[in-house]
């Protein structure tokens, strides 16, 4: 008999129950979500096709590490090296406590699948619409967008040596661009929710965001920090361009293979969003029928197209990063993670308020006004470089072919 996972099973302050390796987990509104499973259709919830916690673990990376870490040199750049890492470490500790909520508003509300369910329970229709616009803004952008002795464009005339800076002094509108950027690195949370919706047994949750943003934040600092190190002033945005001609396209060779992974995993993601919203509640969910098939085609066809349009629009890649970290990004880690504590322990927490509870309350609300306020000034921001980017000599233009890989 399999086990069913009960909200309180999952903690708060520690990690979930243990269960024999032969158990299945199996959640009967997980039923709610995918309907009734039928014979010869797919089986979402097939106990061979779902993923431990390893397995998440690794989806949940490649979630998060993609084309914003190339960026991170051109943010030390601008802020200076060790603004850079004090920020950078801050937002990693924020976004991963938002994570952490995912997966306990997924175990306390099972009906949930995705970021714009728990929106629906927090704001109704309204909240559910809104997180929907921001998860698709998002994985769409997303899919859009090494050293040497010397990078390619120092000067070749003197001994190079790297300008690097501990502090920068950017302008305000640089400045929050620069967060922006490293929000985007961490704005994956919004695929947490299909994610951990597919787990075996979801709760080994905590265990598997553990070593994720372990990893990913040790990979953050080394790229960030080693190739703006030896680049200085000089370093290109993606940070691949930092490298000679011949090594900046074996760099480019070996990172297509992780970057095609990203882009078609987010694209998976956010085409399956679309699909179940679409199909979600009719026999064609779970039913190899034209409709079935039309729809998920569909869904993927589309979100690739409007990928494409925006990298095309935009391809100026420190611009389209923080635009999407400052208008997406907030609004996937920072805002509704913020709410989701507040719904689940405001009513119980004020007929008998404790220190700790108080303090959960300040917190919950400092991420909600700390990411409104990253989310409008960070577009001001992202926007202003956009039209620098274009209004600058020898920028680059809207649908132009034009090489940017070297871009700072």
């Amino acid at each position: 008999m399999a086990k069913e996972i009960k909200p309180s099973s999952f903690s708060m302050h520690g990690d979930p129950e243990d269960i024999s390796a032969g158990d299945v987990v199996e959640d009967a509104q997980h039923d709610a979500v995918f309907g009734e499973i039928r014979q010869g259709g797919p089986n979402y919830r097939n106990a061979r096709l779902q993923v431990g916690w390893l397995g998440t673990a690794g989806l949940m990376m490649k979630a998060q590490i993609g084309l914003g870490v190339l960026s991170f040199p051109s943010v030390f750049d601008t802020l200076g090296m060790i603004p850079g890492v004090i920020l950078l470490c801050t937002i990693a500790g924020i976004t991963t406590w938002s994570d952490y909520i995912v997966g306990v508003f997924k175990l306390n509300h099972r009906h949930v699948y995705g970021i714009d369910d728990a929106g629906q329970l927090l704001f109704g229709r309204v909240g559910k619409e809104l997180f929907a616009v921001a998860f698709m803004g998002f994985l769409t952008v997303t899919i859009a967008v090494g050293v040497q002795d010397r990078p390619p464009t120092a000067p070749l005339d003197v001994a190079w040596k790297s300008d690097y800076k501990l502090f920068g002094n950017p302008t305000f509108a640089e400045a929050i661009s620069s967060v922006s950027t490293l929000i985007f690195a961490y704005a994956g949370t919004g695929a947490f929710f299909p994610i951990v919706s597919e787990m075996r047994d979801p709760r080994m949750y905590p265990r598997a965001l553990a070593l994720c943003q372990t990893v990913i934040t040790v990979v953050f600092l080394v790229v960030g920090i080693v190739v703006y190190y030896y680049c200085g002033s000089y370093v290109a945005s993606p940070a691949l361009g930092s490298a000679g001609t011949t090594i900046k396209k074996v760099s480019y060779g070996i990172a297509l293979p992780g970057l095609l992974v990203s882009g078609i995993l987010l694209a998976h993601v956010s085409s399956k969003y679309v699909f179940v919203r679409m199909l979600r509640g009719s026999d064609h969910l779970t039913s190899n029928s034209f409709t079935h098939w039309a729809t998920w085609l569909g869904c993927t066809f589309g979100v690739c197209i409007v990928a494409y349009m925006l990298a095309s629009s935009i391809p100026v890649f420190n611009g389209i990063v923080s635009l999407a970290g400052a208008l997406f990004g907030t609004l996937l880690s920072f805002q509704p993670m913020g709410c989701m504590w507040l719904y689940d322990n405001w009513s119980t927490g004020k007929e008998k308020p404790t220190k700790r509870w108080r303090l959960m309350v300040c917190w919950s609300i400092f991420v909600i006004v700390s990411g409104t306020f990253l989310m409008i000034a960070g577009t001001f921001g992202a926007i202003l470089g956009i039209v620098d980017s274009y209004k600058a000599d020898g920028g680059t233009s809207a649908w132009s072919c034009a090489d940017n890989s070297n871009s700072s």
